[in-house]
């Protein structure tokens, strides 16, 4: 039974249990849409502008028209924040949320094809963020490996996940907390989340291509590098190098920064979380109190 949550479906502001889309939408015959999840923090919807670049991209990368402005995806996702809190008597002022937006090209009767003039299906929803518990911070985590066996066009955020599904389910098995994965040697991405290495100081992560999404924190973690005079760079990640790190990092919209502290159950460089991950952390967080603090009352 899912629970009675504020929700927004083609114009229409319900509640999950009431929202129903059509069986022959193209999201649910073959994956056709793309997707977005904002955090939100203390009701301030955190580098709202970055996540809605990367919708635009994604959209244009499967040629579905953008439904609505950047005003309207705002006004839909403060509203539902709104909602949510006073469904839930929530302050909202302390409460974490993550809103998710889906776009998917809309309904027809199946055809591969890309049919034109179709009207895309839009759903947002929005629900409490649960982030890593303070035990995962201060020990780290485990991750294992596998070859990254998904499709070539990782760069759109798409509906389409069943690569990330087995991925992620390959450390559900062995009780991990991510699944990093490599392609040709080189390293690629976690099935949820971005992966970054941390050697002799200077933080390395994959190269803005094809292979990897770039996630909001890619800018993010780039600045803050920035501030604190740490080196950043992006390049080809050999798994010899992930092997020999001083500190492996996981990043996402609900992980923030993670260290890795054991990966196929070899210690990551000392078994602790690094200085490196200790000032990202706290560079983020300084980060989501500014974004706060400028928010418009």
């Amino acid at each position: 039974m899912l629970p009675p949550l504020p929700c927004y479906l083609n114009g229409e502001y319900t509640l999950l249990p009431d929202a129903k889309v059509s069986v022959m939408d193209r999201g649910f015959i073959f994956g056709d849409g793309i997707y977005e999840v904002v955090p939100v923090y203390g009701r301030c919807l955190f580098r709202f502008e970055q996540h809605m670049a990367r919708l635009e991209r994604s959209l244009a990368e499967l040629r579905i028209p953008n439904p609505h402005t950047r005003s309207q995806w705002r006004a839909i996702a403060e509203r539902l924040v709104a909602d949510f809190t006073r469904g839930t008597g929530e302050d909202p002022e302390k409460t974490e949320q993550m809103v998710y937006i889906q776009v998917t090209r809309g309904v027809a009767m199946r055809d591969h094809a890309m049919l034109p003039g179709l009207t895309p299906t839009v759903f947002v929803m929005t629900n409490t963020m649960k982030l890593p518990a303070e035990g995962l911070r201060q020990n780290g985590v485990s991750c294992v490996t596998a070859e990254d066996f998904r499709w070539e066009k990782a760069h759109i955020k798409s509906t389409s996940l069943l690569g990330a599904v087995l991925a992620r389910q390959i450390s559900v098995d062995a009780g991990a907390t991510e699944t990093i994965m490599f392609r040709a040697g080189q390293l690629s991405e976690g099935a949820s989340s971005n992966v970054w290495i941390v050697k002799d100081g200077v933080l390395l992560g994959p190269p803005r291509d094809n292979l990897v999404l770039e996630g909001i924190r890619y800018g993010l973690l780039e600045e803050i590098c920035k501030t604190h005079g740490i080196p950043f760079e992006l390049r080809g990640i050999s798994r010899q190098e992930v092997q020999a790190a001083d500190e492996v990092l996981l990043s996402s919209a609900t992980k923030e920064v993670l260290p890795v502290t054991r990966i196929d159950g070899q210690p990551v460089g000392d078994g602790h979380p690094g200085p490196v991950y200790a000032q990202l952390y706290a560079g983020y967080q300084a980060a989501k109190l500014q974004a706060r603090l400028r928010r418009p009352a």
